[in-house]
């Protein structure tokens, strides 16, 4: 990464006119209820465009902006979303939602019961698709009438299924997070899986403790329209998610292993009769229809693509004209100095980036390769430790803010199928009180001021496209 090269009119404060415009754009479109990558788009366009004209080098400016763009990690990361969103397509249409529906069901749990297997469900499916959002838009038209019928806590109900949301956008091998955690951190997904997994699993646990006790209360009466829909085949369909988290952990390449658990997914929906090889790929019966579930999965990732690539021209026009560099010092002569305080930084700047940002892994773009990295290395954090770091910041205040965008779309999942069963749905600002979101950061700071989890750089520790 080249610092310092990029002159600006007005020094520093001419370098945060892109920044300035990005964040301005994100919280006003988030607050209006229009957020999303898409919408997004406009935002970090504006900034590349206004900024041209504070650089003293038009010419470097542009430069920047294509090294940014051009940069390996984003490479890595694009290549894994794109078989990380057909993967989480067909995980979803081979009948994953069903299977864990009936898993729930048929065990005949009620009340706060129901509520933790909620909780589990979502866990399992967000671990298996990789998308929070994709998770509470899935889930909720199902598992929370469902609940609401057997007994459980409207909120906690709701909850259950936008904490088990975080949790797989936080641990999933094929989650945008983890995916941008990893490679911006020149850690192996490996690493990153099986040491995030502790922090990860202690905060589900005090979760499932708080569904356990407050997650009952209501009066069980089932709805014969839910059961008949049961449909137990779908369960399988976690072979998949078991394949995708095997190869990554064995030391393959999260692509090989998306490769791997795509394959996966096709054969057993295949099997299981819920997928067809037509539904995969085929030729539409109109121009311009989908091809399939390649193409969908891939268009569902195009708007978290295009943004990505957007904020890393931003990330590095920042980084080239010193901005970063300054921010580095300060915090190195003010308010870090041991690795305590390094851990408590990168924590830090993470949730603080995360909260205009209604997308979660643009704000580790924003952080990760020029703030965390170097304060991380320069206290030879391991960068999986790095890595685990940024990705736990990012799922704690992130899930619990209205404006972003995972809790717009969990809370109108809700509202419509509170609305179709003609049953209450609890307020957004439940959000405020996400049992997964707290308990995580509450772990984090406890990992990062007692160094439990810690784990320092060896020569070992090979960056993904060294391995």
């Amino acid at each position: 990464m080249q610092n310092d090269k990029l002159k600006m009119y007005g020094g520093i404060w001419g370098g945060l006119v892109p920044l300035a415009i990005l964040v301005v754009g994100l919280v006003w479109l988030s607050v209006a209820g229009r957020g999303g990558t898409k919408p997004f788009w406009a935002c970090a366009w504006l900034a590349l465009a206004v900024g041209l004209f504070f650089a003293r080098s038009k010419e470097e400016y542009c430069k920047a902006a294509m090294r940014g763009i051009g940069d390996k990690t984003g490479i890595v990361i694009v290549t894994a979303w794109l078989f990380a969103g057909v993967f989480g397509k067909l995980m979803a249409v081979g009948g994953l939602v069903d299977g864990l529906l009936w898993l729930g069901m048929t065990t005949g749990a009620q009340g706060a019961i129901f509520t933790l297997l909620v909780f589990a469900a979502a866990m399992l499916f967000s671990l298996g698709t990789g998308t929070s959002t994709g998770t509470c838009i899935a889930l909720t038209p199902v598992l929370y009438p469902a609940g609401y019928f057997l007994g459980a806590d409207p909120a906690m109900l709701g909850l259950a299924i936008l904490s088990g949301a975080a949790f797989g956008d936080n641990l999933a091998p094929i989650s945008d997070t983890t995916i941008v955690s990893a490679y911006t951190q020149g850690a192996t997904m490996r690493d990153v899986v099986r040491s995030r997994f502790p922090l990860c699993i202690v905060a589900a646990a005090f979760t499932a403790l708080a569904f356990l006790i407050f997650g009952g209360g209501g009066e069980a009466v089932v709805l014969p329209e839910i059961q008949a829909s049961l449909n137990p085949s779908g369960i399988f369909m976690l072979v998949a998610l078991v394949v995708v988290v095997v190869a990554a952990l064995s030391g393959r390449h999260i692509i090989e292993a998306l490769i791997y658990g795509n394959v996966t997914a096709a054969l057993v929906g295949m099997l299981i009769g819920t997928l067809k090889p037509g539904d995969i790929f085929g030729i539409p019966a109109r121009a311009g229809a989908s091809t399939g579930i390649i193409q969908s999965g891939i268009d569902g990732v195009v708007g978290a693509i295009i943004f990505a690539i957007l904020i890393l021209a931003v990330t590095q026009i920042l980084m080239e004209c010193g901005i970063m560099t300054k921010i580095l010092e300060f915090a190195h002569k003010s308010v870090v100095s041991t690795v305590r305080q390094a851990e408590l930084f990168i924590v830090g700047v993470t949730i603080l980036a995360s909260i205009p940002i209604s997308a979660n892994a643009p704000a580790e773009l924003l952080v990760g390769p020029s703030l965390v990295r170097p304060i991380g290395e320069k206290f030879n954090l391991a960068p999986a430790r790095r890595a685990n770091l940024m990705d736990c910041a990012v799922c704690t205040i992130f899930f619990v803010l209205p404006w972003h965008i995972v809790v717009a779309a969990w809370y109108g999942a809700m509202v419509s199928a509170a609305e179709s069963y003609g049953i209450a749905a609890p307020p957004i600002s439940t959000a405020l009180c996400n049992p997964y979101s707290w308990a995580l950061l509450a772990v984090l700071v406890f990992s990062a001021v007692t160094g439990w989890n810690r784990r320092y750089a060896t020569p070992g520790d090979a960056a993904p496209e060294e391995a």
